[in-house]
């Protein structure tokens, strides 16, 4: 399993204050995914740039289709290969991991609402992510609190030791908040069609 699974799982098992919305996510997914492939070697930061180091295959399907996106010229910054990569990937790590949403772009849950939360289908890979969590680890907490669920401890986690892997994080963070921002744009403007119209 990989960080990216983990990250599915933890959004699915531990409660949020708000609710956990599909874009954001997907782009958490894809920081998980770049951070696995930087800690194997596959790939490496060049400045903000990303560069391809050594292909290897993973076994699993998801990363290895992540690497394969890092090394077409020209080199793009972390940013936008999350943008890239990111677009639609919360599905499909949910159907990977036996959840299935309808394909729905609303909010997925929020669990301190009371409702019913997806399950994950596989319960090793559940106790997993479970013990990466309550561990603190680092990259998981650091990822998560992007998507706005807080780990009960994570003012005494320390930030990831590697700096292109802190990079990656801070990256997630920044195109986090960007999101929201233009999802309330998107909101703003709109309510002032729906206005305009009322008044014609």
């Amino acid at each position: 399993m990989t960080t990216a699974h983990d990250l599915t799982i933890v959004s699915l098992d531990v409660p949020s204050d708000y609710p956990v919305e599909r874009g954001d996510l997907s782009l958490a997914l894809a920081g998980a995914e770049l951070i696995d492939l930087l800690e194997a070697g596959t790939v490496a930061l060049d400045g903000p740039l990303l560069r391809p180091v050594s292909p290897g295959v993973s076994g699993d399907r998801l990363l290895d289709e992540a690497a394969s996106l890092v090394g077409r010229e020209p080199a793009e910054p972390v940013t936008d290969w999350l943008w890239r990569r990111g677009d639609g990937l919360a599905g499909r790590y949910l159907a990977e991991a036996g959840v299935d949403d309808g394909g729905r772009r609303r909010p997925l849950w929020n669990a301190r609402r009371g409702a019913d939360l997806p399950t994950p289908a596989d319960p090793s890979a559940r106790r997993r992510a479970g013990d990466r969590w309550t561990g603190g680890d680092p990259v998981l907490v650091g990822l998560a609190a992007a998507m706005g669920i807080r780990h009960e401890s994570a003012d005494e986690v320390a930030d990831p030791e590697d700096d292109a892997v802190a990079t990656v994080v801070a990256a997630v963070h920044d195109a986090v908040v960007e999101l929201a921002a233009t999802r309330q744009r998107r909101s703003i403007e709109g309510a002032a069609f729906d206005n305009i119209w009322r008044a014609i």
